[in-house]
């Protein structure tokens, strides 16, 4: 079974507490503040009222902008970007790897 640590996370002032991996941590209470900060922004537009549908609606807005690569935050993108970039690296120099040990 995976390691996990015990994570504490606040959103809209309340308290929840989640399991992550060790190595996860840190981005998990940066998605909570990033999901605390838009319900917040939801809340003071003062039209949606209630917690489960500020929560809906900042789910929603996060999800589409994820889906269709409008982030609002340059951090996400720039952070799918690297990971790709890391990823196509990876399979080439395995693909190098490869072709290199058909050669000898």
């Amino acid at each position: 079974m995976a390691e996990v640590t015990p994570v504490t996370v606040y959103i809209l002032g309340n308290e929840f507490h989640v399991s992550s991996p060790p190595e996860q941590a840190e981005k998990l209470e940066k998605a909570a503040k990033e999901l605390d900060k838009r319900m917040r922004e939801i809340k003071a537009g003062g039209r949606i009222v209630g917690m489960d549908r500020i929560a809906v609606m900042a789910a929603l807005n996060l999800a589409f902008e994820l889906l269709h690569g409008e982030s609002g935050q340059s951090d996400l993108s720039t952070s799918i970007d690297q990971r790709i970039k890391q990823l196509q690296k990876d399979i080439d120099s395995k693909l190098a790897s490869s072709a290199q040990m058909e050669l000898t």
